[in-house]
């Protein structure tokens, strides 16, 4: 059986009556490096494009994202 429920029950007990200021001294420093180099653009499209491309999306089963994605790969491909 998860013990995953009952734990987390626990913990939100605890944390309803501890203040987690009060525990930050006895933690280990946290140490990771951050990586951002992916960036994601925006595009607004008009409605009917856009319901448009998600009926061919659904046809296809994918997401618009994936269709548009693909769709402008290619056409850049062609392009260059």
């Amino acid at each position: 059986m998860d013990s995953r429920p009952k734990v987390l029950n626990e913990l939100v007990r605890y944390f309803e009556t501890h203040d987690l200021g009060d525990e930050l001294a006895t933690m280990p420093a946290a140490r990771f490096t951050v990586n951002i180099k992916r960036r994601q653009r925006l595009f607004a499209l008009d409605e009917e494009t856009a319901g448009k491309l998600s009926k061919v999306a659904r046809k296809k089963k994918t997401s618009s994202q994936k269709l548009i994605n693909t769709w402008l790969k290619e056409k850049l491909r062609e392009a260059v």
